[in-house]
C-alpha cells in the first residue's frame, strides 16, 4: 500500500500541489494497487478537492 505521507517525505524538494500531482502516476506505474491519503498535502496551493484530484491521478483518470 502506498501512503501519501511516504511520497511527501521521499520528495521533500517539491513545493506545490501541482508538482505532487505529477508524481502520483509515476508511483502508480510502479505497480502500487492501493493508495491511502493519510495526510493533507502541506502545500499552500492545495485545493479543497485535493483527495479527488489525487485519487484521479493515481487511477489514471487525469
Amino acid at each position: 500500500m502506498l501512503y501519501l505521507s511516504q511520497i511527501v517525505i521521499a520528495n521533500q524538494d517539491i513545493n506545490s500541489f501541482n508538482e505532487l500531482i505529477e508524481l502520483i502516476p509515476e508511483y502508480a506505474k510502479q505497480g502500487e494497487r492501493f493508495f491511502r491519503m493519510d495526510i493533507k498535502p502541506p502545500y499552500p496551493d492545495t485545493p479543497e478537492n485535493w483527495e479527488d484530484r489525487l485519487e484521479a491521478a493515481f487511477s489514471g483518470r487525469i
